[in-house]
């Protein structure tokens, strides 16, 4: 059993002066640990254009190792620019997770690109970077993983981890549309896929973690710690339709492992839920779990999915 005490928010672009490409959202937050600061990874959106169009951007904001409240820089630019006309994240790079490897920095990154019968797709890119993890360079136009027969839509939700020297990205697939009201909503569910040297990658080609609050449950985020003896996943997850509000909204669910590949789904021990009032009061998703100087945090998205920040927990028990 899990015990998270939550500290409070963290970051909100909409409270501070931030640049105009950072007008609003901090989605997915992202943990990379320096000497002296925590570089938390999120991505956010400027003002909707003149047909109520978002782009999305990834970026950056430093905290203090020794004060998580304490904000010491952000991005002053985005970390990835959005892609060429035509190509698979023209319209957005969301989210981020990004991990070091021998001195450089790798991110894998969801990119987006609007559709006709749907309003988008995604599939997964990766960029590296040569100035410490500020800004990142693709490899290519293309993505690294993208749709196949099993996984025909939404490659989104990178979440990158190694154990034993073997790279492991959990992210979601696409498994339907449904229509609401006239309205296509996107089912995902929770995957994995496995690598050897982090560009290439073979698919585990399984939903890993089973329904629970009904057969159309949406699931995304998936994010894995080691801890121990067991492989702890925290995710989010919410309802097919009428989820943008309290009700249905996303919650943070768990599940554990032995071996990477076959999970056990026990929501009853997160340990983390709804406020009764605030920022987080309708809804929580888009964990990310990361140790710090001996005691272990998660970060979360509260109200909107991200819309007003987002904010830290600390592991109080087990």
């Amino acid at each position: 059993m899990f015990k998270w005490n939550k500290l409070g928010k963290v970051f909100d672009p909409s409270q501070i002066a931030t640049p105009e490409w950072m007008n609003e959202f901090a989605q997915a937050p992202s943990v990379v640990l320096f000497e002296n600061f925590v570089r938390v990874y999120f991505s956010c959106r400027p003002k909707p254009d003149q047909n109520g169009q978002y782009v999305s951007y990834s970026a950056y904001v430093d905290l203090n190792r020794n004060n998580l409240f304490e904000i010491i820089d952000i991005s002053k630019e985005p970390i990835l620019e959005l892609g060429k006309l035509g190509t698979f994240d023209e319209f957005g790079t969301y989210p981020a997770s990004v991990i070091e490897d021998d001195g450089k920095y790798k991110v894998y990154y969801g990119g987006w690109t609007r559709c006709e019968s749907v309003p988008f797709n995604v599939a997964i890119g990766i960029g590296i970077s040569d100035d410490n993890g500020k800004t990142f360079k693709k490899l290519g136009d293309g993505p690294i993983l993208s749709y196949s027969p099993d996984e025909p839509f939404i490659l989104s939700g990178p979440k990158v981890r190694k154990f034993n020297s073997i790279w492991y990205l959990f992210y979601i697939g696409g498994r339907k549309w449904i229509l609401d009201n006239g309205k296509p909503e996107p089912i995902y569910k929770i995957r994995m896929a496995t690598s050897t040297d982090g560009i290439h990658w073979n698919k585990l080609n399984k939903d890993l973690i089973s329904d629970s609050i009904e057969e159309n449950e949406a699931q995304a985020s998936p994010d894995v710690i080691f801890l121990n003896g067991k492989y702890h996943m925290f995710f989010c997850y919410r309802y097919s339709t009428n989820y943008r509000g309290k009700e249905n909204g996303y919650r943070i669910g768990y599940a554990f492992s032995d071996d990477l590949v076959n999970w056990t789904r026990d929501d009853s021990k997160v340990g983390i839920d709804v406020s009764k009032d605030g920022w987080d009061s309708e809804m929580i998703s888009y964990p990310h779990v990361f140790e710090l100087d001996g005691e272990i945090y998660i970060l979360y998205l509260g109200n909107g999915v991200g819309k007003y920040g987002f904010g830290i927990a600390k592991l109080e028990a087990e």
